[in-house]
């Protein structure tokens, strides 16, 4: 295993985001901000409180996983993709490092930057609404695993994608509309019975539930079961990717 190669890729991309540090970081948490200010301060003071737990407080959960979700997705595509793009991608084939130690770096380097960008959005939030953590353990789990494996799943994007017009496709009208429709913004019990059956088709309902409950101890989702969403999911991005790169599938322009 060259730990090297894999730590010198992550390095790289780590190195990326600092050159970009108003795209990469400030932007996200600054738009994410604005969704605490205005349904949280704003509309959250008006509305009742949903489980025994405020408005503004409630859609925190959601909030962060959404921009996880569609962090890790951007990153680690653009990460693996621009390398195609410029030319470059030549210069890591040539290099003495395999297909697992590229992953591990690009992958390492998304899920990173969005588990950083999760934590300064959970600061932000504390200081618009009051916030408990009764499992933080549960709660780290959640980032970690949801970052890590949405952060595989941008990578397949990358690898798959010809064009900007491709890469952006998956996360525009797939990624963020599961999102919205999720839970980030409410509970699912507030829907009529037939959108709730309907939504539970949607796999993010399963990590916004899973980790809304590791912050206030209630979900629209048993715990267990969001947990193995999660993890299968990863399962099957991991098997996505080693088929991708079993079955000969190069990284080209």
């Amino acid at each position: 295993m060259n730990w090297r190669g894999a730590l010198t890729i992550y390095k790289a991309e780590m190195a990326r985001t600092g050159r970009t540090l108003m795209q990469s970081i400030l932007a996200p948490v600054i738009s994410t901000s604005l969704y605490f200010v205005v349904f949280g301060a704003a509309i959250g003071s008006r509305m009742e409180s949903i489980d025994g737990v405020g408005y503004g407080a409630f859609i925190v959960p959601g909030l962060i996983m959404m921009m996880i979700l569609m962090q890790s997705v951007s990153n680690a595509a653009i990460g693996i993709y621009f390398p195609k793009f410029n030319g470059t991608v030549y210069e890591l084939l040539s290099a003495p490092i395999s297909a697992v130690e590229i992953v591990i770096g690009f992958v390492g380097a998304a899920a990173s930057k969005s588990l950083v960008l999760g934590v300064l959005v959970l600061t932000t939030a504390s200081f618009f609404v009051p916030l408990e953590i009764q499992h933080p353990f549960v709660m780290l789990a959640f980032l970690v695993m949801t970052a890590v494996t949405f952060s595989l799943f941008g990578f397949i994007i990358g690898i798959w994608a010809d064009n900007f017009e491709q890469l952006n496709i998956v996360p525009m009208l797939i990624v963020t509309p599961l999102t919205f429709l999720g839970g980030s913004f409410y509970s699912i019990s507030v829907l009529p019975p037939f959108w709730q059956t309907v939504t539970l088709f949607n796999p993010v309902v399963y990590l916004i539930s899973g980790f809304r409950w590791s912050f206030y101890g209630v979900a629209d989702v048993d715990i267990g079961i969001s947990l193995a969403a999660i993890a299968g999911f990863f399962a099957l991005c991991l098997f996505i990717v080693w088929r991708m790169f079993k079955t000969g599938y190069r990284l080209k322009t």
